[in-house]
């Protein structure tokens, strides 16, 4: 069985990234060097999932600031006042922290928060009668380094529909998002013609209560891009809470894979299984990536054996239920922490062991906890 991660920690395990940032905003760190810390920082966590054993290893999931505000700039979502900032790098800061240098004052774009994690994101901004242009530079940048060092990874993508949801004015000007999703047509070709194999597509807002022109738009972009010729397959990511009355829009989108969060709604995975098309892969969400504890192997285990008996061992994936963002990034890197307590706790490089173990136990009788108990003294 595969194991599958949504994405990693930008942060550092020392937190490199935030010293790198601040010491660029005061002066003290250059460009270059504070974009060799960024690639540093992306080989290091893509070879900390290639060593414990993670499938489908995510790239794009790294921001200098935030993969909100990445995606907007990605698909062209840029107001009018920024433009002049033609720097790409000192737009984006602009944008984010806003800007105040030779007479320019450009205040900041809002901040908040990223569904009901204590993460927080900047808002998009969409102009009256917005139009969109395709700058696929970070993507294929982070696809070229992965596979420079022997990785075949899958580019992780804000969904149309979510991305939309999270801008404002929240109602946006008629065919906005038909125009949104053709820039989305135009980079999935891009990524098909780079031999991408795997897209991850993620729409968190799938797992919202949705009225009826939300659940539209949902059946004509993901219509519209299940029904590419020339695209990677997709794996539709749904995460922080269970379907509900959306599982229809997903699991008949067209997509080749479908991500459910098993730790925040256990109870939606019949209801999956009962429905998902033939063929459809299921990726599992059983290991939690909002909080600090260790997975209870054995719940997860039961979970991800349930799943295999219903579609074999070669339509499920075991994942994370949401992105690692959100928990530290190693265990074994954190010092003056109470040695009782480090045996109840599991950082994003432990998570990513308990993904692995969890997969190699499979639809197998023996409890995952004793078979990971023995690899680990192994």
């Amino acid at each position: 069985m595969l194991a599958t991660c949504l994405g990693y920690p930008r942060i550092g395990a020392r937190r490199e990234l935030k010293r790198a940032l601040e010491g660029f905003w005061s002066g003290s760190v250059t460009r270059p060097q504070l974009e060799e810390t960024g690639r540093e920082l992306r080989r290091r966590h893509w070879a900390a999932m290639r060593e414990a054993g993670i499938d489908h290893v995510p790239c794009n999931d790294f921001s200098f600031y935030d993969q909100v505000l990445d995606a907007a700039l990605a698909v062209g979502i840029v107001p009018a006042r920024y433009r002049a900032v033609e720097d790409p790098l000192a737009r984006m800061f602009a944008m984010a922290r806003g800007l105040q240098t030779g007479g320019t004052d450009l205040p900041a774009l809002e901040m908040t928060k990223w569904f009901d994690t204590n993460y927080h994101y900047i808002v998009p901004e969409l102009e009256a009668d917005p139009s969109f242009r395709l700058d696929a530079t970070k993507i294929l940048g982070e696809l070229a380094e992965a596979r420079a060092v022997g990785l075949a990874v899958r580019p992780v993508l804000i969904g149309p529909v979510t991305l939309l949801r999270l801008c404002k004015p929240a109602t946006p000007a008629a065919g906005t998002l038909d125009r949104l999703v053709g820039v989305y047509e135009e980079l999935l070709a891009t990524l098909a013609a780079e031999g991408v194999a795997w897209v991850q597509l993620d729409e968190p807002a799938l797992a919202l209560d949705l009225d009826g022109a939300s659940r539209e738009a949902y059946r004509r972009a993901l219509g519209r891009l299940s029904f590419l010729k020339k695209r990677p397959r997709l794996l539709l990511a749904a995460y922080f809470d269970g379907l509900d009355d959306n599982l229809d829009l997903a699991v008949h989108s067209g997509c080749e894979a479908i991500h459910v969060d098993l730790v925040r709604a256990p109870e939606q995975l019949e209801p999956v299984l009962a429905e998902l098309p033939p063929g459809t892969v299921l990726s599992a969400g059983v290991v939690d990536g909002r909080n600090v504890w260790r997975t209870d192997l054995d719940a997860a285990h039961a979970r991800i054996r349930r799943a295999v008996r219903a579609l074999g061992p070669e339509r499920v994936w075991v994942a994370p239920a949401s992105s690692l963002l959100h928990v530290p990034v190693d265990l074994e890197q954190e010092s003056g922490l109470d040695p009782q307590l480090r045996t109840w706790l599991a950082f994003a490089r432990q998570k990513l062991d308990e993904v692995r173990a969890l997969a190699d136990a499979g639809e197998q009788e023996a409890p995952a906890s004793a078979a990971f108990a023995s690899s680990r003294a192994a």
